[in-house]
């Protein structure tokens, strides 16, 4: 097959990666790419949010299958325009877009569905807003309802920072994201995170991660797009796995089927792990990033069939992935300043000396300035090493870390911490 892949990112990176490696995949394109997705694909200038360019680039270049990395142009409706002229995309339509594209759309279909998830409030105003938060109990979880990079989750933990919360986001903090805004229970537990594959009728487990999401050592500071993650997630038990399948992913496939939205794509949930069993914090619909980088790196296969499966109706016949017994573990390297305004520019060597001995490093935010490589983003790197144990994989990560030549970077030194302590024990 003629394979496209859209995204610039790390999770892109990690996506072509795996896609070039397909016994399926005759030639990989990737529109736009960045300088890592270079060496395994075709790049083309096409941004993923230039949804004609696209088309234009699909039928020119005798595409096959289109693999979609991020989630703007799958809530944009490039699937369906792909469908529309026959050529088979992996990841969802708009309308079942909507799981990532509106918190209080995945909140509304739990409700409907019996899947269990936190309590939750939708408001469309500060004034609504502010009223209903007198029935939540403190802390509370702020949530802008649309896209937001990752960002737009405020854990609240007084009253003070709730209204703060409520009103920076009808102000436009999140731009368009907080026209609507979604007051949540704030749930207790360990987070994590699920993957699985969907046809529109049949879904298939594609393995658990742990992610980071504060951008400080010891969780602290402010959400980002993730600061590292690992996988397999051993927090997610075999049972609590099943659990999750039949009581989360299923009942979602089932339920947008049964409204005429069938689900085809990747379903990443995010998870808590309750006293009560695993509850729904929220979908996304893609891998996410950092976590595929760590999935993609334990995967064996022909991966190119098996998103082609999913995308043509054809999961209930093809063999399901197979992973390494091994542990891998990402650690984000982003630019100083992230996930504010970060530093641009900065210098970046040796990577060909962090990638000695099996480890992978994954381009997300980089550019070329002439032949030198710089950061063009906020997060930058990915530095990805797998190990019999997350504690050894996370020696040799660090440890690769610690071999580039980055001095506009930096990176949580404490990616994978809960899992290491558990084994310690």
């Amino acid at each position: 097959m003629n394979i496209l892949l859209i995204g610039s990112g790390g999770r892109e990176h990690a996506l072509a990666w795996q896609l070039a490696q397909s016994p399926s995949c005759a030639k990989l394109y990737a529109a736009p790419g960045n300088p890592g997705i270079e060496l395994h694909a075709e790049c083309s200038a096409v941004p993923a949010d230039d949804l004609d360019g696209l088309i234009a680039f699909v039928r020119a270049h005798m595409i096959d299958f289109v693999v979609v990395g991020p989630e703007a142009p799958l809530v944009a409706g490039l699937a369906d325009r792909l469908r529309a002229i026959g050529v088979p995309v992996f990841g969802p339509s708009a309308a079942a877009a909507r799981l990532e594209g509106s918190k209080g759309f995945t909140k509304d279909l739990c409700a409907r569905a019996g899947i269990p998830t936190a309590a939750y409030a939708r408001c469309t105003s500060a004034e609504e807003a502010l009223a209903v938060l007198d029935g939540f109990v403190i802390p509370v979880v702020i949530k802008a309802d649309g896209l937001a990079a990752g960002k737009g989750v405020i854990i609240a933990e007084t009253r003070g920072e709730a209204e703060t919360a409520i009103e920076e986001m009808f102000d436009g903090a999140f731009g368009g994201a907080g026209a609507e805004v979604v007051i949540e229970e704030y749930m207790s537990g360990e987070e994590a995170s699920f993957f699985a594959l969907s046809d529109g009728t049949n879904v298939m487990a594609f393995g658990s991660a742990q992610d980071h999401k504060r951008v400080g050592d010891g969780d602290t500071g402010p959400n980002t797009g993730g600061m590292g993650a690992y996988s397999p997630a051993p927090v997610l038990t075999p049972d609590l796995e099943a659990q999750v399948m039949d009581r989360i992913l299923r009942p979602t496939v089932r339920a947008l089927a049964a409204e005429g939205t069938p689900y085809v794509g990747v379903l990443f949930a995010g998870l808590m792990l309750t006293d009560q069993g695993p509850k729904l914090i929220e979908y996304n619909c893609r891998f996410g990033d950092p976590e595929c980088q760590v999935l993609m790196m334990r995967l064996k296969g022909d991966f190119a069939a098996l998103l082609h499966a999913a995308a043509t109706g054809a999961l209930a016949t093809a063999e399901p992935p197979a992973f390494s017994h091994d542990y891998a573990l990402t650690v984000v390297l982003a630019a100083k300043g992230y996930p504010g305004i970060p530093e641009k520019g900065g210098a970046i060597h040796n990577i060909a000396e962090a990638e000695a001995g099996g480890v992978r490093v994954f381009h997300a935010g980089t550019a070329r300035n002439d032949r030198t490589l710089v950061a063009a983003g906020g997060r930058v790197l990915s530095v990805t090493a797998t190990g019999k144990s997350v504690t050894e994989a996370q020696a040799r990560a660090y440890a690769a870390v610690d071999r580039l030549d980055f001095p506009g970077g930096f990176c949580r030194r404490d990616i994978g911490w809960r899992e290491v302590k558990r084994e310690a024990e």
